[in-house]
């Protein structure tokens, strides 16, 4: 799974990321509520941003993706600074299944970036080798308290499957972690616009 594929829409590209999205990266985790709502938890190092960054594009079992904007500045070249980033991981090539992830840095939120971003990776997963991974299911967990992601993802054709009840925290609180999927054969009927 080593770097993978730039994957290009009308707004985004999705390239692997590099050494050079530390400084995003780092930002992207100093943000309270996109911290808040991943359920993020965990505190980072410095120092592990740059070796993640450095590193994590040559892991198997997964792609990391920087999007970056395909707006052009004024000079009239392409911006290629990271706005967010998507990871396709827990890749299982036996049951043909993985798990996809978005965040994206405040400014850049409620722009059609992440639609866009999400939309090229469905396209990546469930396209047959070797032009893609041939994926039968694509999983995703979203917090209740983040009702704009679930319904991004409702009207990318993502299905809740279950409830994880109180499995996440928000603060000092609890909240529900909610479970969706999309399988290939529904990703195919919403290309034919079969499904609504």
């Amino acid at each position: 799974m080593t770097r993978g594929p730039e994957l290009i829409g009308e707004l985004v590209r999705l390239r692997p990321v590099e050494a050079r999205d530390a400084d995003r990266v780092w930002e992207s985790l100093q943000d309270e509520e996109g911290i808040r709502l991943t359920g993020t938890t965990r505190k980072f190092e410095r120092e592990e941003v740059d070796e993640w960054t450095r590193t994590i594009s040559d892991r198997e079992g997964r792609y990391d993706f920087t999007m970056t904007s395909l707006i052009r500045t004024v000079s009239g070249e392409e911006a290629d600074d990271m706005i967010g980033e998507i990871v396709i991981n827990d890749i299982d090539p036996a049951t043909r299944s993985a798990n996809v992830r978005l965040q994206s840095l405040p400014q850049y939120r409620g722009r059609g970036y992440g639609r866009e971003a999400i939309s090229l990776v469905l396209g990546f997963v469930f396209a047959p080798a070797p032009q893609g991974l041939g994926l039968h299911r694509l999983s995703l967990d979203v917090l209740s308290i983040n009702p704009r992601a679930r319904m991004l993802y409702e009207s990318l054709g993502f299905v809740q499957e279950g409830v994880l009840r109180d499995a996440a925290l928000d603060g000092d609180l609890f909240c529900d972690v909610i479970m969706m999927s999309l399988l290939d054969h529904e990703y195919e009927a919403l290309q034919r616009g079969e499904l609504d």
